[in-house]
């Protein structure tokens, strides 16, 4: 097992989240945040700490079972890394629709900020970074970790606005746009992998880690891209991304814990999420409003700029100065990107292409250690 890695800034404490949102709410005041549910009180559900005070966008709380949870034991595996510069000083980061001040949660990182990261594998062996799609969270990779383990140093991440890595309110340090997340994954890079490596990219961000890869070839041995948008046909949203970017219905649905993680992640594929796995998506969305702004941040973002990013995407793997081995895999089963024309145009290019039959868009979630055994005989 690797050395974890260095923890750069205070550490974090994940918050308790053991329950499923009840039908009522009762404010309490409680004295720190990581305390949220009294645990004598089998029913409790709390608004957060008092330096959250003001947000009325933010709980915590509540039982959930005895013992740990998946999300506590998740947490517990992973460090946070400090990379990409907190740009403006714009005050303190309040919400859009009262221009209340936001939680801790919601605000900008002092100077730099935080990434969740999950590593597994000795840290001298090579490394392969992977990279989740949207909306999802380094968890899906819970299963493709172990797997690499023995012959790579894998790390898996939650981008800025998913998970347990910071989630500033828009228009305060960050603004969600795709470039924004092209400049923050190479310092990310730098941080976790400053020498030579291998990325595995699923989805919407695809397009993201190409234009990375392509500034940066020299840095890259292998590129695997998992049910990427690539054709005409994949340049909108599905219906239950887009509704986030709606106008004002997106900010409201983006607050929804179930519409926001469980509709969205079982309409695109077969998935038959257990209920402490569909508890670990859902605990962003209960315990802050800041996952649910940055996710229709976003969404608009990628309603605006996907198409271009696609289309560069293509001109990139196209181009005669493309010289980084690249492998597509894709889940038959994906019910947002169809499957027509992608055959025809990685073929083209004569780059490997691996059906994975049962799986759907989120290959790592449905199929998890078929695409850990696939990548490895990828990478080998």
């Amino acid at each position: 097992m690797a050395p974890p890695l260095a923890v750069v800034g205070p550490a974090v404490a994940a918050p308790s989240f053991r329950t499923a949102l009840p039908s009522r709410l009762r404010p309490r005041k409680l004295p720190s945040w990581p305390r949220a549910a009294l645990p004598n009180d089998e029913d409790y559900y709390l608004i957060d700490a008092e330096e959250s005070i003001g947000d009325g966008f933010s709980f915590s709380g509540g039982k959930y079972g005895e013992g740990p949870s998946k999300s506590d034991e998740w947490f517990a595996q992973g460090k946070m890394v400090n990379a990409y510069p907190v740009y403006g000083d714009k005050g303190k980061a309040k919400d859009p629709f009262f221009g209340l001040t936001m939680g801790s949660g919601s605000q900008p990182s002092d100077d730099v900020f935080r990434w969740f990261c999950v590593e597994a594998g000795s840290s001298s062996s090579p490394k392969v970074l992977l990279i989740h799609g949207l909306p999802s969270q380094a968890y899906s990779y819970r299963n493709v970790l172990p797997l690499l383990s023995d012959k790579y140093h894998a790390i898996a991440f939650d981008w800025l606005g998913f998970g347990f890595s910071d989630k500033p309110q828009p228009k305060y340090g960050f603004d969600y746009t795709l470039d924004e997340y092209t400049a923050s994954l190479g310092s990310l890079v730098n941080a976790v992998a400053p020498d030579k490596l291998s990325i595995v990219v699923q989805g919407y961000f695809a397009p993201v880690a190409v234009k990375y890869a392509s500034e940066h070839q020299d840095k890259l041995n292998h590129l695997v891209l998992v049910n990427p948008p690539i054709t005409d046909k994949h340049v909108s949203l599905p219906s239950p991304l887009a509704s986030f970017s709606n106008f004002l219905l997106g900010e409201i649905f983006s607050q929804d814990p179930l519409r926001a993680s469980d509709k969205v992640l079982t309409s695109c594929g077969p998935y038959m999420m257990k209920e402490e796995d569909a508890m670990v998506y859902r605990r962003p969305y209960l315990v802050s409003g800041s996952s649910g702004f940055a996710l229709n941040a976003i969404s608009k973002a990628m309603k605006k700029d996907l198409k271009a990013y696609i289309e560069s995407m293509r001109s990139i793997l196209g181009s005669d100065s493309w010289k980084t081995k690249t492998t597509v895999c894709w889940g038959m089963r994906d019910r947002w990107l169809s499957y027509d024309g992608v055959e025809e145009f990685f073929g083209g290019l004569n780059q490997k292409i691996v059906e994975l039959p049962m799986a759907g868009h989120h290959v790592q979630e449905d199929r998890g250690e078929e695409l850990g055994n696939i990548v490895k005989s990828i990478l080998r």
